[in-house]
């Protein structure tokens, strides 16, 4: 365990420092700040003293030393759009969007586990065809139209929810909602697959033939069986939500969240904190696929490092 630990840390390391310097140049190609935060009427004057001020005068490879000596220390900067040290505004603007897709993930697992074994229970029935119509929509329809629809619906019409904001229970529901259709549609399919295996194995005919009781099998033998798979995809939705995915339902329901910061931040060419946001969600992916590892052994123990 500790020797596969150590292994996955300097493999952490090597992949944040590729990722680190792919987005520097990236971001050094893409444009030019100064064009941005200067008004059309700025002198060349101006433009060069906001440069030299920026670093940006400094030839590439310099740039690239110091901002890997700054990220060995941690030292993002300071944003330069909002004046403000870049950990500051990626801790204030991270935490809603951790909650809002923790909840929203959670959700998407009860409801899709259900509907899935359901589904594989009555296979070819008009229920299994229904959930397998839902589950797909939830894939396929974009979400930024679900959540107008339920804002619409729930919100305009109804009002049992408010459109948009933080803080209230009634400002979480429906983009919680809206962001889980897409999880919950995973789930219930890949549930769904691997449900109609387990019933239909070996292993499964013989417990009914010593007299095991549908329940007991469920719920003792297919159901832990079927929870990698589950998992899995579960954490890819998980880490694409956190990495910016939520961002269109964020501006939808006006939440405040890393979905809405990163989209700002590559509008504004925000140099440091876009570099330290890619830092961070490197180090959450990285962090989450590690505890998906630990978790497969507990709902398959043959499953070693």
């Amino acid at each position: 365990m500790g020797k596969y630990i150590l292994q996955r840390l300097a493999f952490t390391v090597v992949v944040i420092f590729c990722i680190s310097i792919m987005v520097f140049v990236i971001t050094h190609v893409v444009g030019n700040p100064v064009d941005i935060m200067l008004p059309l009427t700025a002198t060349e004057q101006q433009r060069i003293e906001l440069t030299q001020r920026l670093g940006l005068d400094q030839p590439l490879h310099v740039q690239l030393i110091t901002y890997l000596k700054d990220l060995a220390r941690l030292n993002f900067g300071v944003s330069w759009w909002q004046r403000v040290a870049c950990e500051e505004v990626i801790m204030k603007f991270i935490i809603p969007t951790a909650f809002l897709v923790t909840l929203s993930c959670l959700f998407a697992l009860i409801i899709g586990v259900p509907l899935g074994i359901i589904s594989a229970y009555r296979p070819g029935s008009l229920l299994d065809r229904t959930i397998t119509i839902l589950s797909l929509s939830g894939v396929c329809l974009p979400p930024f139209w679900i959540g107008l629809m339920l804002m619409l619906v729930f919100a305009v019409n109804l009002g049992w929810f408010y459109t948009s904001g933080f803080g209230a229970w009634k400002h979480l529901i429906l983009p919680m909602i809206t962001l889980a259709c897409n999880p919950a549609g995973h789930v219930a399919q890949i549930v769904r697959f691997e449900m109609l295996q387990q019933l239909n194995s070996l292993y499964a005919i013989t417990a009914r033939a010593k007299g095991v009781s549908e329940v007991t099998l469920l719920f003792k033998h297919c159901l832990k069986n079927i929870m990698v798979p589950t998992v899995t995809m579960l954490g890819v939705d998980y880490v694409a939500l956190m990495a910016g995915g939520s961002a269109t339902v964020e501006v939808v329901f006006g939440w405040p969240g890393f979905g809405n910061l990163i989209t700002g931040t590559i509008e504004n060419l925000d140099f440091p904190l876009l570099q330290a946001e890619v830092f961070f969600v490197a180090v959450f992916v990285c962090i989450i696929n590690l505890l998906i590892d630990f978790m497969y052994t507990a709902f398959d123990p043959r499953i070693r490092f």
